[in-house]
């Protein structure tokens, strides 16, 4: 089995609808683009039974290094997310 990738899911693609390998890496790279415009511009995006894409928004915060026991000024962080849906994680138990 090829590994699980873009390609891999651009030639699943191609297989599933024919046309042409470059055809099918267009649709793959279009789904991701917007997948992640959305998320740029702060929305989620539901798939349904999949899961959903969002953006995790953490607040700053005092912390501690643990080598010297300071305390720290952790910044604020903005980071992309998956919360997998309940069919999504039934299937892969």
């Amino acid at each position: 089995m090829a590994k699980p990738d873009k390609r891999w899911l651009s030639e699943l693609v191609t297989n599933h609808i024919g046309g042409t390998k470059k055809q099918g890496q267009e649709i793959v790279d279009m789904i991701f683009d917007n997948i992640t415009k959305m998320m740029v511009k702060g929305e989620q995006v539901k798939i349904a039974g999949f899961g959903v894409f969002k953006v995790s928004r953490r607040a700053a915060r005092e912390g501690i290094n643990p080598r010297t026991g300071e305390k720290i000024q952790i910044a604020a962080k903005v980071a992309p997310k998956f919360r997998a849906a309940k069919q999504l994680k039934e299937m892969v138990k």
